[in-house]
């Protein structure tokens, strides 16, 4: 029979004595990351590596501090780092669709845009001064003078030829034209023409169309004359633009000599703005079509001339940080905004937008990869960035489109960048496997423990911590038994009693809850009292299913013996986990052994109700009951295993050794004492392998059977292997100190037959055979009168076959 397990194995304390403070008011405010040495260490490689793909994945549950502690690390990292150059997008003169970038240094892209701004204003006052000037008007009309008088002397020379001839040169609808004229001067009429003699006719004909040529001749040398008067002019505009208000662009001009970039901007803008002048004079206003369609004044487009700041680093101290809440695809990118007048989409280059990737450029950005992988275009656009060291902003719907539209092209701007994906377990191994890219992009692990070491280093780290969270948010202050109890609260989250939980966040949560309970209870300090009461709270407002069970069958609606002794039934165990909370579940499991040659079946697998796991279990038993008692002769057996009263499926090994036992009772028929209940998995060796949720199933069995009533005969059966795991809660470590519960740790599976059945399980002799009044006594005659009634019948059988077949 195995030992009981003792009262200092149940739980594992910490003493208050450790720590040398009165309250945590006294202790220093903790900064660091508490047992997570390994992540710590992938950071620090991560962030300092430059090459490229070493950015970082950051993996672990819920609450272990991945993005507290990313953050703390890239604020003090990034300080002492050099401030990334601003970016800015400018009007491109020889391809409007392809704006230019251009970069400056941090705070100076405002500058250049201010001065650009200035510029123009300027420009707006002083260009219209140079055309409303005397002398600008003086040269003007002399140009324009000079012209129409060789006009004019050209077209009086042709007059006085066509006179000479007898012709006039008049203007009519289609323009000038040649007509013949009588001696007063008058035109020659078409019937006085008809009435001349055809020599005469011959002869006008010939001299109007000699001079026709001749005037059409000079109408074209008239408009050559006066494009290049128009050209003059322009040109005499330009010049004096240039001598009255070029110094002005050139002021600006200067201060950037230093960028090539925007030096031959400059000089675009300054061909641009002399071949635009008229936008900087007042337009004259037209009277509209339609008096009651008045259009809006149409302004001069200076847009052109606009400085479009896209990242202004002005205000940084360091490397820029950036923590991305929402990464959509426009938030991560930027895009190019619209807007609608009169029906159409219009944009230019000043409505592009970037977005975070521009703001973290020559820093970090941190990202959710759970939030990344939900919105569509973003992670495939994110690691097309990575990999080109470049950022686009693109029209992604464009390709989706029924029609193409024009849009911009914006030049792309250098990326250089180290990303911090931050998600759980399961998000970091699916895109490791089925991402070739992924593992080219994102080389460093960072991986987070929920656990670390219960030394007395991380316990004075969790009392700081504790301190820390109660200073921060204000929160009463915890004196030496509230810490020691926070420090077993997180050896209870961890299921261990060497290990602490580093899911901070639900242990903040404790905190806080415990607080405010003291602050309840008008007590100064948090003490364990007012842990174990927000703890039992805690439990209160999630246990409704659990209760509801439990009372169904203190009911007997479920059915679960915690008394007397039964032929093949045991109590298993099982956990329920609703996700904020998890229970144990007794449950009974039956089982009918009988003559035939049918096996072991598990009903749970023929109505396809078990899990992979669980029939594997089934196999192992099945195995061990084959290398246990048919090891010279074979043993014919049909036998049935169930889970009674359970209506979803099974899954899971944890109840092999309870299975094993009740069909081991139902062979044997040997009663199993139903006052214990056992939870265990086992190998085809019989050896008994430890299961999750062991503090949960003990709990779970002793609160029934508290509720019936504890008479000492009641307890559990659980792995040796898990005796480390226990932390249980005060009422069942009273009880065990008390007497009237017990827990049996077991490494074999016949110590634990022999807890439920009260025999020796049996150690087989040199011939094979078991001592009288053992278990495996009982089995193994059990199981050669199955045999030998099976044999019988089929010999029986064999005869009828055979005498049917002699008649």
């Amino acid at each position: 029979m195995p030992d009981k397990l003792s009262i200092d194995k149940l739980y594992r304390y910490c003493d208050p004595n450790v720590f040398t403070f009165t309250t945590t008011d006294e202790l220093k405010a903790f900064t660091g990351t508490v047992g997570q040495e390994r992540a710590l260490s992938s950071i620090d490689f991560g962030l300092s590596l430059d090459s490229m793909g070493f950015n970082i994945f950051i993996l672990g549950e819920n609450g272990t501090g991945k993005m507290t502690t990313i953050r703390s690390i890239l604020e003090q990292k990034a300080k002492d780092e050099p401030v990334p150059q601003d970016w800015c997008y400018v009007y491109n003169f020889k391809d409007p669709d392809a704006p230019l970038t251009v970069s400056l240094d941090p705070g100076k892209a405002v500058l250049f845009q201010k001065d650009m701004e200035e510029l123009i204003k300027i420009l707006k006052v002083e260009i219209p001064k140079v055309f409303d000037s005397k002398e600008y008007e003086k040269q003007k009309n002399k140009i324009v003078e000079e012209s129409q008088k060789k006009q004019k002397e050209t077209f009086a020379s042709l007059e006085e030829e066509a006179r000479e001839k007898g012709f006039s040169v008049r203007k009519t609808v289609s323009g000038l034209m040649i007509i013949p004229v009588k001696k007063t001067g008058e035109p020659l009429t078409e019937e006085e023409y008809e009435l001349l003699d055809e020599g005469t006719r011959k002869k006008i004909d010939e001299i109007g169309k000699i001079l026709q040529e001749k005037l059409n001749d000079m109408v074209r040398v008239i408009r050559e004359s006066e494009k290049m008067v128009k050209e003059a002019i322009a040109k005499f505009e330009k010049e004096t633009a240039l001598a009255e208000v070029g110094h002005f662009i050139d002021e600006v001009k200067n201060k950037y000599k230093e960028h090539e970039k925007i030096t031959a901007y400059f000089d675009s803008v300054k061909t641009d703005i002399l071949e635009h002048l008229d936008d900087f004079t007042a337009p004259e206003e037209q009277a509209p079509a339609l008096p009651f369609m008045k259009l809006p004044k149409a302004e001069p487009a200076f847009t052109r001339y606009t400085v479009n700041v896209l990242v202004n680093n002005e205000a940084c101290k360091g490397a820029p940080c950036v923590f991305e809440s929402n990464p959509t695809y426009y938030n991560l990118f930027g895009r190019i905004e619209h807007k609608i007048q009169y029906g159409i989409a219009l944009t230019d280059f000043s409505m592009i937008k970037g977005g975070s990737l521009y703001k973290a450029n020559g820093g970090y950005i941190v990202i959710n990869v759970l939030d990344l992988l939900r919105n569509i275009f973003a992670y495939d656009a994110l690691k097309r960035a990575i990999r080109n060291r470049e950022l686009k902003i693109e029209d992604v719907w464009e390709q989706y489109r029924l029609i193409s539209t024009i849009t911009l092209r914006p030049e792309a701007i250098p990326l250089n960048v180290k990303v911090v994906l931050a998600g759980n377990p399961y998000l970091y191994y699916l895109l490791y496997n089925l991402d070739e890219e992924y593992r080219e992009l994102f080389k460093v692990k960072a991986d987070f423990d929920s656990r670390m070491d219960r030394t007395d280093e991380n316990v004075q780290k969790y009392a700081a911590f504790v301190a820390t969270r109660c200073s921060e948010e204000k929160l009463l202050p915890f004196d030496r038994t509230g810490v020691a109890k926070i420090v077993e609260v997180g050896s209870r989250l961890a299921d261990h009693q060497n290990k602490l939980s580093s899911r901070f966040s639900e242990i903040t949560d404790i905190i806080r809850e415990s607080s405010y309970w003291a602050s309840k209870a008008d007590s100064h300090v948090v003490t364990e009292e007012h842990v174990n009461k927000a703890m039992d709270e805690r439990v209160f407002r999630t246990n409704r299913i659990e209760e509801r069970l439990r009372e169904m069958v203190l009911e007997g609606t479920i059915i679960i013996d915690t008394e007397g002794d039964k032929v093949g039934q045991v109590n298993g165990l099982a956990v329920i986990d609703l996700g904020d909370y998890s229970f144990g579940k007794p449950s009974r499991i039956t089982a009918k052994a009988y003559a035939g040659k049918a096996g072991v079946v598990n009903i749970e697998r023929e109505t396809k109700m078990s899990g992979k796991i669980h029939e594997k279990a089934i196999l192992i038993i099945t195995n061990y009951l084959g290398s246990k008692y048919a090891t010279k002769k074979p043993i014919s057996l049909s036998a049935s295993i169930t889970f009674e009263q359970l209506y979803d499926m099974v899954e899971g090994d944890s109840a092999s050794c309870a299975e094993l036992y009740a069909l081991l009772s139902s062979i044997a028929n040997i009663p199993l004492k139903q006052t214990i209940a056992i939870t265990g998995s086992m190998d085809q060796n019989g050896d008994v392998q430890p299961i999750g949720g062991v503090n949960e199933k003990i709990e779970g069995f002793f609160d029934l059977c508290r509720l019936r009533g504890l008479d000492g005969s009641h307890g559990v059966i659980i792995p040796k292997r898990n005796v480390k795991h226990l932390m249980l809660k005060k009422n069942v470590v009273d009880a065990v100190k008390e007497g009237k519960f017990t827990i049996y740790p077991i490494e074999r599976v016949e110590e634990g037959l022999e807890i439920l059945t009260g025999l020796p399980a049996g150690e087989p002799k040199e011939d094979g055979t078991y001592t009288e009044g053992t278990v495996n006594y009982f089995v193994v005659k059990r199981l050669t009168e199955i045999s030998e009634a099976v044999k019988e019948k089929k010999e029986e059988e064999k005869e009828k076959g055979g005498k049917a077949k002699d008649t």
